[in-house]
């Protein structure tokens, strides 16, 4: 469906701009002192302040000559400071001078792990102390911290005497992405590694094969590049709307590539777990490889998102097949871990095949569930063989699993409890908690992806030891990861969104202790990360940062309610002018006389967070919800999803919130009882998902006329208000416009809109609803 319109509610700028960032000081001579108050993320595990402390300046000299290792962190410490702070780095083997920053090891010390680190600051300088290359480099990222706690353009930086000894509490601080459901360059994939770093994140999980791509050369088997990592994308997304002909959507990392951002992650001590799906998820490989599959027959790489059924078979050339991959695997990754993915794999099809059915016979396995295990722990005994360790998803339990296989628990947490209680390593990443491709707040400028929010607080109060584990059951949750998976994510921006500023609270419960971990606290220290993003280039969310409208009309007007996701302070103004630190403090709802243009912008210590927001609201605005602002219908699956248009094929697409097992809106407490009629404009897309087992839960409303109705409610048990025929197509923007005429009811009704008939292959989905007083005449 191709729509050529805008109908943003209300404007607020999407990419980071420099708020929080004062203007830099040309005159260092000149310059007094910024004295700062360390806020740091993650929170370090001790950290104790005494009287006095250091200035650093320009021409402070950092001292980092003492042997191959403490060059590169001296050299790297240097390259995450501001331009501001381009302190002087000397490398010759000078040991400790007053009134500088040494960097030094100390092997013969106890440390509590290889990432320990301590950093000492006084009025004779700063030292930075560690056992190993990467808990120095940890103490150059804190120290950079410090640096940029207050104004990141000063050139003068008063730190507070302190002295911090930091250990992480687990060893696994991780996030995934997915790049086979949409494709990230290298130079993007780098931009991630440095954030992630900073944050002192240690393991980055490369989701590279599924059903929609497959994303990596395996010699002897060209066509995974050749067809795998391409796919047709559905509706107009797919067609070039020039000549009408498909066009490929296509992206594969070479060897050369993979080698080189290993080597990146490695220089900022970040693990890469490849990830490989096996059974499921195999529908690239088996575009590419009919043979591959169960049925032998010819499929195409996958448009659509979902669950779907194509499995790998369990032949001995395919099991060939797969350890040729996992070869590949262990020659590009040096990495401890390999991940087999083994979720979602549906068994229908191996249910049905007389073939594999003969298999597990010949096998002696337990049935379906055996098969899979099978394949694993074949699978295992080949990674083993070559120095690695196998780690899958929390199904791999429902089979015998080996002793050394490591669970990552994903379907909540009872896998990883009952993988522990097995004597399993377990990665805790529940998707109710740090699945990223759930939205953040409820803003209408929020991303595609599942509108069920996970917000900061959530993130941030995960505990990643279940009380239910004992001591030593306790030990084998190696640590914490979030996954962001991309199917809804066509453009870098939207990843970043994702991710920023979520994966700082995964930080801080992966690293710090649980007794020094405080939500108040982090978000006094959230606003100091703003701006060091902006320096690495990252487009973190704005929305969490900007507050939300609610607008009722009221008797004489209307009454706007504002809301900062996180809290902070909100100032506004109504007389269409931009909100600053001296505008009124919002504490109550507004009794406002329309038309009026409402301004909001949230603050922290008297700076913007981020760009104001504003609503225009007349009469007529409060008569118009857009999908988003409307609530799903109470009955039904609820499988509610934000999802983009289908088109344009490249730029801005709309957005529509839609349940797809239970395609119905509700306006709760519409005022109707001064309504003539409703105008609905309604759009069409793809119904692109593959649900498997949940297919049943996809309910039809029964349709009267050859191509459905659109039917308006008063309740969704209620009365019809009105019923009118839809047509074959949308017009020829994409779109539709009804208007129905109702009779006057209650003063205020749960006003429901839904379609009838099963739509599929596409599906109606409501943009805007618009009620047209009894002043208007209706046609």
């Amino acid at each position: 469906m191709m729509i050529r319109r805008s109908h943003l509610a209300f404007i607020a700028t999407a990419l980071p701009f420099c708020l929080l960032t004062a203007p830099l000081h040309a005159d260092t001579a000149t310059q007094e002192p910024i004295a700062i108050q360390p806020k740091l993320i993650p929170q370090p595990l001790n950290m104790r302040q005494a009287e006095g402390g250091f200035t650093v300046t320009a021409s402070t000299r950092v001292l980092a000559g003492d042997g191959e290792k403490v060059r590169r962190v001296g050299a790297q410490f240097k390259a995450m400071l501001p331009s501001t702070l381009p302190l002087a780095l000397d490398l010759s083997k000078a040991g400790r001078a007053a009134g500088t920053i040494t960097f030094s090891l100390d092997s013969a010390a106890k440390w509590p792990n290889a990432d320990a680190y301590r950093l000492d600051i006084d009025r004779g300088g700063v030292r930075v102390q560690a056992g190993t290359e990467k808990g120095l480099y940890y103490g150059a990222v804190t120290l950079a911290q410090l640096l940029t706690s207050g104004d990141v353009g000063a050139t003068n930086v008063r730190l507070p005497a302190l002295q911090i000894d930091d250990a992480p509490r687990f060893g696994w601080r991780g996030f995934m992405l997915d790049s086979a459901r949409h494709f990230q360059s290298v130079d993007e994939i780098k931009r991630l590694l440095d954030a992630m770093a900073q944050l002192k994140l240690d393991v980055f999980h490369w989701h590279l094969t599924d059903d929609q791509g497959w994303r990596f050369p395996v010699p002897g088997w060209p066509k995974l590049i050749e067809v795998g990592s391409c796919r047709i994308p559905a509706g107009d997304g797919g067609v070039d709307a020039d000549t009408g002909k498909p066009v490929p959507y296509c992206g594969f990392y070479t060897e050369a590539q993979i080698r080189d951002v290993v080597a990146y992650a490695a220089a900022r001590h970040i693990e890469i777990v490849p990830e490989v799906d096996v059974p499921g998820h195999a529908t690239a490989a088996i575009a590419a490889y009919p043979q591959l599959g169960v049925s032998g027959q010819p499929i195409a790489v996958s448009p659509e998102w979902g669950v779907n059924v194509n499995l790998f078979n369990a032949d001995e050339s395919t099991m060939r097949f797969l350890e040729d991959v996992f070869g590949q695997v262990v020659k590009l990754f040096p990495g401890r871990y390999v991940h087999v993915g083994g979720d979602e794999a549906v068994k229908d099809q191996w249910k049905a095949s007389a073939k594999m059915q003969a298999r597990i016979r010949e096998l002696g396995v337990n049935g379906e569930e055996g098969l899979q295990a099978w394949m694993l722990a074949r699978l295992e005994k080949y990674l083993s063989a070559h120095g690695k360790r196998l780690l899958g998803w929390d199904e791999i339990l429902a089979g015998q699993l080996p002793p050394a296989a490591t669970v990552m628990s994903w379907r909540g947490i009872e896998g990883g409890i009952d993988a522990a209680k097995q004597g399993h390593d377990v990665v805790m990443a529940p998707s109710d908690t740090l699945y990223f491709d759930y939205l953040q707040t409820a803003s209408a400028d929020e991303i595609p992806g599942r509108p069920t929010m996970i917000p900061l607080q959530r993130v941030y109060d995960f505990e990643p030891v279940p009380k239910v584990l004992d001591a030593q059951q306790a030990k084998h949750i190696l640590g914490v990861q979030a996954n962001v998976w991309t199917e809804h994510m066509r453009s870098f921006a939207r990843v970043q969104h994702a991710f920023f500023p979520r994966i700082a609270a995964v930080a801080e419960t992966a690293w710090s202790p649980q007794s020094a971990r405080s939500y108040t606290s982090f978000l006094q220290r959230l606003p100091a990360m703003l701006p060091r993003w902006q320096q690495q280039g990252i487009a973190y969310a704005q929305t969490p940062f900007q507050p939300q409208f609610d607008a009722q009309l009221g008797n004489a007007g209307a009454v706007v309610t504002l809301r900062e996701p996180l809290g902070y302070t909100v100032r506004y103004t109504t007389d269409g002018s931009a909100p600053t630190a001296h505008s009124p403090l919002y504490y109550a709802p507004l009794a406002v006389t329309l038309p009026v243009n409402v301004q909001a912008q949230a603050y922290f210590n008297e700076i913007p967070l981020a760009a104001p927001v504003q609503k225009q609201l007349t009469a007529a605005s409060l008569l118009t919800r857009r999908s988003d602002a409307l609530g799903q219908c109470p009955d039904g699956g609820r499988l509610v999803l934000r999802l983009e248009d289908d088109g344009p094929r490249e730029g801005v697409r709309e957005l529509f919130n839609v349940d797809i097992f239970n395609p119905c809106w509700q306006w709760t407490q519409a005022p109707l009882n001064n309504t003539a009629s409703i105008e609905v404009r309604a759009g069409r897309l793809p119904y692109f998902f593959q649900l498997a087992h949940d297919e049943p839960n996809r309910k039809f409303k029964p349709a009267k006329t050859a191509h459905g109705e659109l039917e308006l409610h008063a309740g969704c048990d209620g009365p019809v208000l009105a019923s009118l025929p839809l047509p074959a197509q949308p017009d020829a923007d994409g779109f539709i416009t009804l208007r129905a005429p109702i009779t006057a009811t209650a003063a205020k009704a749960d006003l429901c809109i839904w379609f009838t008939g099963d739509t599929r292959p596409t599906i109606w989905t409501v943009d805007r609803v618009t009620l047209i007083p009894n002043t208007e005449k209706t046609p």
